[in-house]
């Protein structure tokens, strides 16, 4: 099973921009189909973006879409996700999230095995 380790969370302001890191070990993001979720408080947990292990899909939460993009570096094993103009609304603990090696796309959390510890992400108004 791939562990995963987020980073790159953190203050910002609204309308900046930062970019989160998922980094694998254990196992190769490669044909594996990876997400992030995010979890705000009171809120349930919700797909923010998620590609396909061929990386010829992806799809984005609406409220994202423009704003934030998902990404693989292979060589690095890691998994990105971009988010500029952020607003206060993307305040939430992001996570990480990896499905099984070869397995079909997926933005519902119940089919993910693998997860990060979140990052924390707040945006002031």
């Amino acid at each position: 099973q791939v562990q995963l380790v987020e980073s790159g969370g953190g203050l910002v302001q609204a309308g900046g921009s930062l970019r989160l890191s998922c980094v694998a070990s254990g196992s190769t993001v490669n044909r594996r189909p990876m997400a992030w979720f995010r979890r705000a408080p009171g809120k349930e947990r919700e797909c923010v973006a998620a590609i396909h292990w061929l990386d010829v899909r992806s799809y984005y939460l609406d409220s994202v879409k423009g704003r934030f993009t998902i990404s693989r570096d292979s060589a690095k094993n890691t998994v990105y996700l971009q988010m500029n103009s952020l607003k206060p609304e993307d305040t939430a603990v992001y996570y990480c999230a990896a499905r099984s090696t070869g397995a079909t796309f997926s933005v519902s959390s119940a089919e993910y095995a693998s997860w990060g510890q979140g990052t924390q992400v707040t945006v002031s108004s």
